[in-house]
């Protein structure tokens, strides 16, 4: 698809402050498990300058609950304060004064982008009508971006957990337009025991009364409980049994008895699920759950192993070491399979140390992108 059959809205001006949303537009696409998708817009936002070469431009992926606002302040259109603020920036490991960098809210999510609680053609939200989309289908959408922007290559592809599987789909879809792929806390396919704990989450949120097999947009409800449910029992793989128990341990909400006042580690559950219901939609959860069950990088090229012989970006694999859900054993895999040494962050905070462990992903980042 040529640059001229896509349409830029909301397009950045002089004077504009970095960050500023804005929206692309592609006029169709066909999708990896059938059918297609008649018009698809992704909402995406820049930092930072385009070089005249055009080569110093870097791709941020987010992961299942984030957006396009990678960084920046907490003002309408932008329900978070940048989920990698102190990542992104001037002098950061992904420097603005040196790098172009460019982050979408991914195909199916619900802060700009097409997805379930978008309007078809015809003036209906999909909800289920929604297809099945894979992360293959998430960076395909991602590609006529890069042809209306004008980066004909990505000087790196970063991302964690979903946004590292994109960063992997990237560098093997377009391996000619990806010379770096830096990957946190992210695997080569889901594992059973990720589908499975995806599955669960999927189930609780399909079981809220209000679920109405996802066409529940145009009803005076929304199933706010199930994706509260799915939100608790993720929040716990995102962090690792040390620290909880020890944050935690027995104490109660307010100070007093736990079996009367109830558990401290409950009312945490409880925050993690409420902040989520503020500003996400259910049926992007289920849909992007969904395509995370979906990551398999050797389906359809002889295995992972064969997947990778392809890639030509110089890779650089990131785990954490007290990540549960995506355990460091398959970083270490990937990085043993692609030749390179395996990048540790060392932290109590389980799989969210990608996000929160900033300094020494800071360092990693800025080795990688030397």
């Amino acid at each position: 698809m040529t640059a001229s059959a896509i349409t830029i809205k909301g397009a950045w001006r002089d004077g504009d402050p970095p960050g500023r949303r804005q929206f692309v537009v592609v006029p169709g696409m066909a999708l990896e498990r059938g059918g297609t998708l008649p018009e698809v817009q992704l909402a995406y936002e820049t930092w930072g300058q385009l070089n005249a070469q055009r080569d110093n431009a870097v791709l941020v992926l987010h992961a299942l609950s984030g957006d396009s606002h990678v960084t920046g302040d907490l003002e309408p259109g932008h329900p978070t304060a940048g989920w990698w603020r102190d990542v992104v920036g001037p002098g950061l490991g992904i420097d603005t004064d040196r790098w172009f960098v460019v982050c979408t809210n991914v195909l199916g999510g619900c802060q700009g982008s097409t997805g379930p609680s978008s309007r078809a053609p015809e003036g209906r939200p999909w909800g289920s009508r929604w297809p099945a989309t894979t992360i293959r289908d998430q960076v395909a959408a991602e590609i006529p971006l890069a042809n209306a922007l004008g980066v004909q290559a990505w000087a790196a592809v970063v991302g964690g957990s979903m946004g590292g599987m994109r960063a992997l789909e990237w560098a093997l879809c377009q391996p000619h337009r990806v010379r770096r792929m830096i990957v946190l806390a992210a695997s080569a396919e889901a594992s059973a025991d990720q589908v499975a704990t995806c599955r669960v989450q999927i189930d609780a949120i399909r079981a809220d009364p209000h679920w109405h097999n996802g066409d529940y947009y145009d009803t005076s409800n929304s199933p706010v409980t199930g994706m509260a449910i799915a939100r608790r029992i993720a929040h716990l793989t995102y962090r690792c049994a040390a620290e909880v128990d020890t944050r935690f341990g027995r104490a109660a909400t307010a100070g007093g008895d736990p079996l009367a006042e109830g558990f401290a580690v409950e009312s945490w559950l409880d925050h993690a699920a409420t902040s989520l219901q503020s500003r996400f939609d259910a049926g992007s959860y289920v849909a992007l759950t969904a395509a995370m069950n979906s990551h398999e990088i050797g389906r359809g090229r002889g295995g992972t192993a064969s997947a990778l012989r392809r890639m030509r970006a110089r890779p650089t694999i990131v785990g954490v070491d007290s990540d549960r859900l995506y355990p460091l054993h398959q970083q270490a895999e990937l990085a043993d399979l692609l030749g390179v040494e395996l990048q540790v962050i060392h932290s109590q905070r389980g799989h969210d140390g990608f996000l929160v462990e900033t300094d020494q992903v800071n360092a990693v980042l800025k080795a990688a992108l030397d």
